[in-house]
């Protein structure tokens, strides 16, 4: 019996992950400091929060069902299975999708929406965001499934974009966070399906 561990098998923690997203908060922070914006003042640009909750839920939902409709229709699509495999090398385990979700959503949407957007305009942010996702897809191979990949992630980043500037920071960090709860435990409930058919 071999004792080694193959490179697929290792997963990234969840540490690892959190810190990358205090890394994105940071530059956000740094960039939002150098243009003199509060962020008190981001968090309250918009509808009023408890529109913005409600909105952001919503629109969570929704494209996280879609999202997840599109994957349960044909899960054994090649853009599926490269997703699946991508963000199952993260430690997905116990509550691990949620703090995950939680700290992505806020950090991303601080940097992409927050931060660039008014520099870069949505496009702009939407393409940046495009190009920071590309280390968790297989874009190696430019086919049909890394074209499907890269417009799912370039459109959520663009539909995004045009709610931060029409509803608020605290709708689209809520939307980011649950879209990303829904495709994170569809994640592991297909890897885990794939697992007991080995």
């Amino acid at each position: 019996m071999e004792n080694h561990i193959r490179k697929h098998d290792l997963k990234i923690p969840l540490r690892t992950q959190l810190v990358s997203c205090a890394v994105l908060a940071a530059i956000a922070i740094a960039i939002l400091l150098i243009r003199q914006v509060p962020l008190a003042g981001l968090l309250q640009a918009g509808l009023p929060w408890w529109q913005q909750v409600l909105a952001g839920m919503a629109l969570g939902l929704a494209a996280g069902g879609i999202s997840a409709l599109t994957t349960l229709r044909k899960p054994d699509s090649e853009a599926v299975r490269r997703t699946a495999a991508s963000y199952a090398r993260l430690d997905l385990s116990g509550w691990n999708p949620l703090w995950i979700s939680l700290a992505a959503g806020m950090s991303e949407e601080l940097l992409f929406r927050a931060a660039l957007q008014p520099l870069v305009g949505v496009w702009g942010a939407s393409l940046l965001f495009l190009l920071v996702h590309i280390g968790a897809y297989d874009f190696r191979r430019l086919d049909r499934a890394a074209l499907w990949q890269a417009g799912g992630v370039f459109g959520m980043g663009v539909v995004l974009g045009f709610a931060f500037d029409h509803i608020g920071l605290l709708a689209v960090m809520i939307a980011h966070a649950i879209v990303d709860i829904i495709g994170l435990y569809l994640v592991r409930r297909i890897s885990e399906g794939a697992n007991l058919l080995r």
